[in-house]
């Protein structure tokens, strides 16, 4: 860990802990989320995590900007991860199809194996919660097998269903909502992954942990998916 403290704005900073994105940085960001709520309280505004480094916004009518250091400073402070401290485990159901998952088909090319065994090594591996950006209940995702890394698709659709399973270089995530979306698409959740009615809005929050499950599209259906084919979205 290599702690540094950047200004983002006149009542942000951006506490940095580590450069490159690793899984094993979770628990300490999860350590780390903990102790500066605990260390801001009631002047904390809010504090938004990530891959490798946390953003606080706290109240600049409590706090100055050298009080929010010195905070942050103190906090973290010998930090440890907990290890009882752990997020939820997550099991997404997914119908993957090329009708609903079309770089099915190019991410077999690309890595040489066949369609059955990308569903199979995207499928089999337990994937961390990062971060959460881009939508509502867009949960950032990693990491894929190299095996199976690719780049975003040249021209991203207008719309991606509600649901999508994607990959975009080592990442793997689920769209939430209908939206616009250059990620490769390998098929469809019927999970709620958005819901006004849930604590924080998202089903998935930075610590948690995912696991795709492979559905027919019988168990889809019956789970309240929609096999809308995505081309015909467009």
């Amino acid at each position: 860990m290599n702690l540094r403290i950047e200004v983002v704005a006149i009542d942000c900073l951006m506490v940095r802990l580590f450069d490159a994105i690793d899984e094993a940085n979770m628990p300490w960001m999860l350590a780390a989320t903990l102790r500066l709520r605990e260390g801001f309280a009631a002047h904390l505004i809010d504090l938004v995590p990530s891959y490798t480094t946390l953003m606080v916004h706290y109240d600049l009518l409590a706090l100055s900007p050298t009080q929010a250091r010195a905070i942050i400073t103190e906090a973290l402070t010998d930090l440890t991860p907990d290890a009882t401290q752990n997020g939820r485990q997550h099991v997404l159901p997914v119908w993957y199809d090329l009708s609903v998952g079309p770089e099915l088909s190019l991410l077999s090319g690309r890595s040489g194996l066949s369609v059955d065994e990308v569903i199979r090594r995207h499928s089999q591996r337990e994937y961390q919660v990062f971060a959460l950006g881009f939508a509502p209940g867009f949960a950032f995702m990693g990491l894929v097998e190299e095996v199976l890394a690719a780049p975003r698709i040249k021209t991203p659709r207008k719309r991606v269903a509600a649901g999508s399973v994607g990959i975009a270089e080592r990442q793997t995530a689920a769209y939430p909502l209908e939206s616009p979306g250059g990620w490769n698409i390998l098929g469809r959740t019927p999970a709620k992954l958005f819901d006004r009615e849930i604590d924080g809005y998202s089903l998935m929050q930075p610590g948690d942990t995912v696991r795709f499950a492979a559905v027919d599209h019988a168990e889809f259906i019956r789970l309240g998916g929609d096999d809308t084919p995505l081309e015909g979205l467009a």
